[in-house]
């Protein structure tokens, strides 16, 4: 009903998209309000190409009767409101003809198809001709169609690859559903509220994909250290809903501590100050927020209400591999050098990371363009056709200048003479003259100017630069003028520059938040300037990936990509505030399995061990079905989103190998009882909560019980008196087995008229020496342990 809710009010509510007004920064942004104060009619231009089939020069008769031929089918459709007369290019290669279509920008690309058809019919009917259409409906059109199919390529390969490795973790098939469907529905509801959020803060288009993203990322999570948790409870014995209320007290209380993480880490893109930062921090913390009430109600509920039918229908093979008694022998081998040469290992470990990131330190950012995209898709091949004989149609710079009404004639007369200037320099494009607009209050003026590079090339930043020196120069004379230069060119470029005089408000405010929240949540400054450190470490690491892997050539033939030798500028610091709040995810979960272990009273090396080994299954299968969602992304079209797929998954492989598997251990184990500085840990029952504070000793009365799942080798039993403080009767014996985690007994080999064999019937005889124990206030005694069972 939430997430129905949620559809309905967003659908109701509508989305409030950011506006070119809302969106600028700098100049370029002060140059965007000026056009909008302007109110200028927009209209969708489309331009119809026409060159020769093989590239070659354009007979002009053959291509003013395909011209002509356009004009006439064009004037006849009730999309068009106008057609210009057709012109060649300098090079005599091609003709244009411009189209204009009648309604707004908005919808452009739903309107645009009988146009494409106009121009598809002409091409056919005249041979030897190329006949190309480009412009606001149909580039819209070309690209969406394309970025549509890479995300529905997308989706159908990551859900059942999650599904498959979800399947794997759990060898039942509903239990691999429940995180899926749990994680949809939260992208579902946060979809809705964000659509409603926009009417606060605007939405920027790819809020929707990031929901996505961060969606199944942390509902995935969520719902697999719960699931974990539930089944390892009952494994040791609990029936489902005392398992189900450990789980939440121990699972649940890291699932909200994780939650609030990254939360706090997304919470400083609102110091970006930039309106697409803010409403990708707006969508990713209400996706968080939706899956952090969803594990903390509907799972446990959909758990209780499923019981054991979470573990059906089984797959045998894959059941039998998840269900296997015993502890691991692949963990404690990994952990093996962690542990026993802890310095040695650190010292190894952060050296390889250190140099992973050390390609990091010549990262070049650059706004994401057209010379981005896919050279195979066929609008950006009709694109390049099209600047390569009309430069002025590609690259371009808007000037725009406000003054009062009264000026209007001498803003226009300083226009012309910056036209006249530009006109003779090489830096900008010849091929037509640039027209003057001016608003219907005569207090709004702007002019484009084109250049023959590409957005992202040193000339087009060479004449940004130049004409930036110009304007003012040319509005000198008119008193109270206002000018800028905008274009896509300058919003690259201050855009930039923006984020990174921005950055170090980010970085410093999701540092210093994250460190105030690991302190009160485990109560010591060692574990929360460790979580900082070793996330720094992941992050610069997989910048360093990033950075090797784009701004260099080796890779395009793997990942299909042109390189710019640029990173994109708005991914640094995005990837930096998800990769910090994911992290946090398994940080905060292994850290508390640690903690949980501590509290029992074992030595730090042990507790590391335990902690690690325990949160094994769950983390590294949280971390593979992540890695999987986003290296998909590095195969779509957009290398903004390549970018942002393979670097989250190195940093999340980074993190979950070299990070969990020797960075993390070693440290720990180095620092000992430091860990927990400046408090300590008393010694006490482990299975009241991982990142609580410290736990009680349990009176002598009540002796620690250990589950016999997790530590077979230390599974001791209290004898019934003790375990139950009243007169032991075996002629009732049914209901205190129950109460006391006994009642496999009954079923299992334990009769009323005595004991027979309860440890090898029962299920205990992978717990030690069954041949030694025989009965139950009696077990072999481990004197290495401090809180070793004396019957």
């Amino acid at each position: 009903m939430f997430v129905a809710a949620c559809l309905f009010l967003g659908g109701a509510a509508g989305t409030n998209a950011i506006s070119d007004e809302e969106s600028g920064v700098r100049e370029s942004g002060r140059a965007g309000k000026i056009v909008h104060s302007g109110d200028f009619p927009e209209k969708a231009e489309e331009n119809v190409l026409i060159t020769a089939e093989d590239g070659g020069k354009l007979d002009p008769a053959v291509g003013q009767e395909a011209a002509a031929d356009v004009v006439e089918r064009m004037k006849a459709l009730d999309e068009v409101e106008s057609v210009g007369d057709p012109f060649p290019s300098p090079d005599g290669k091609a003709l244009l003809v411009p189209v204009t279509m009648k309604g707004d920008t908005e919808n452009a690309d739903q309107r645009v198809q009988p146009l494409l058809d106009v121009s598809a019919s002409v091409q056919e009917d005249h041979e030897g001709l190329r006949v190309d259409e480009v412009g606001t409906g149909s580039t819209a059109k070309g690209l969406s169609e394309t970025l549509g199919e890479d995300f529905k390529k997308a989706e159908l390969i990551s859900l059942p690859l999650t599904l498959l490795i979800l399947l794997v973790v759990f060898g039942a098939i509903i239990a691999a559903g429940v995180p899926v469907v749990l994680a949809l529905s939260c992208v579902g509801a946060a979809i809705g509220l964000s659509t409603v959020a926009s009417h606060v803060l605007p939405e920027t288009s790819a809020v929707s994909n990031v929901i996505l993203l961060m969606g199944m990322a942390v509902g995935v999570d969520y719902s697999l250290f719960y699931l974990k948790r539930e089944r390892e409870e009952r494994r040791a014995g609990k029936n489902h809903v005392d398992a189900i209320e450990i789980a939440a007290e121990t699972s649940g209380h890291t699932v909200v501590v994780s939650g609030t993480t990254v939360i706090v880490a997304m919470a400083g893109l609102y110091l970006a100050n930039e309106a697409t930062f803010a409403s990708l921090a707006t969508g990713s913390i209400i996706v968080v927020a939706v899956a952090v009430l969803a594990s903390l109600t509907v799972l446990p509920a959909l758990l209780a209400k499923l019981g054991r039918w979470v573990d059906k229908p089984r797959v045998p093979f894959l059941w039998r591999l998840t269900m296997r008694s015993g502890e691991s022998r692949v963990w404690p081998a990994l952990l093996r050098p962690a542990l026993s040469k802890p310095g040695i290992t650190l010292v190894v470990s952060v050296g390889a990371l250190l140099l992973l990131a050390v390609p990091a330190l010549d990262m070049k950012l650059k706004q994401p363009g057209s010379d981005d995209l896919s050279r195979d898709i066929p609008v950006v091949q009709a694109m390049d056709r099209l600047t390569e004989s009309f430069p002025s149609k590609g690259t371009v710079h808007q000037v725009a200048v406000r003054a009062p009404a009264g000026q209007a004639d001498e803003v226009k007369s300083a226009l012309r003479g910056l036209l006249e200037r530009t006109a003779e320099d090489d830096l900008f494009a010849h091929d037509s003259t640039p027209t003057i607009k001016e608003s219907a209050d005569h207090r709004v003026h702007t002019v484009d100017v084109g250049t023959p590079y590409q957005p992202k090339s040193d000339g087009a930043r060479e004449s940004l630069d130049l004409l930036r020196d110009w304007v003012p120069q040319a509005m000198a004379d008119v008193p109270d003028a206002e000018s800028a230069v905008g274009g896509k060119v300058a919003q690259g470029v201050d855009f930039t520059g923006h984020l990174e005089e921005r950055m170090p408000w980010v970085v410093g405010f999701v540092l210093l938040l994250t460190l105030v929240t690991m302190m009160m949540i485990f109560r010591s400054l060692a574990v929360a300037f460790s979580a900082i450190l070793l996330n720094l470490l992941s992050a610069a690491a997989s910048f360093g990936v990033l950075v090797a892997v784009f701004q260099n050539t080796w890779a395009e033939g793997i990942l299909d990509f042109h390189s710019s030798g640029a990173v994109v500028s708005w991914l640094p610091l995005f990837l930096f505030v998800v990769l910090f709040g994911l992290s946090m995810d398994y940080h905060v979960f292994v850290v508390s399995r640690i903690r949980e272990a501590a509290l029992e009273g074992v030595t730090t090396k042990v507790a590391v061990r335990e902690g690690i080994t325990r949160s094994a299954g769950v983390v590294t299968s949280a971390a593979i079905v992540m890695v999987g969602v986003f290296a998909i992304f590095g195969t779509l079209s957009m290398v903004e989103f390549k970018q942002l797929g393979v670097g989250l998954a190195a940093a999340i492989l980074l993190d979950a190998v070299i990070i969990r598997i020797y960075v993390l251990p070693a440290l720990m184990t180095a620092l000992g009882k430091w860990n927990w500085w400046p408090g300590k840990l008393s010694g006490g029952n482990g299975g009241t909560g991982g990142t609580g504070g410290p736990v009680p000793v349990p009176d002598q009365a009540e002796p620690t019980r250990h589950d016999p799942e997790e530590q077979p080798q230390y599974a001791r039993f209290a004898s019934p008196q003790q375990q139950y403080g009243q007169p032991y009767q075996q002629d009732a014996q049914q209901q205190p087995y129950q109460q006391g985690g006994y009642q496999q007994y009954q079923q299992d080999g334990y009769q009323q008229g005595g004991y027979q064999e309860p440890y090898q019937q029962g299920g205990y005889q992978h717990g030690g020496h069954p041949q030694q124990e025989t009965r139950p206030g009696q077990h072999r005694r481990d004197t290495s342990r401090p809180d070793y069972y004396q019957p």
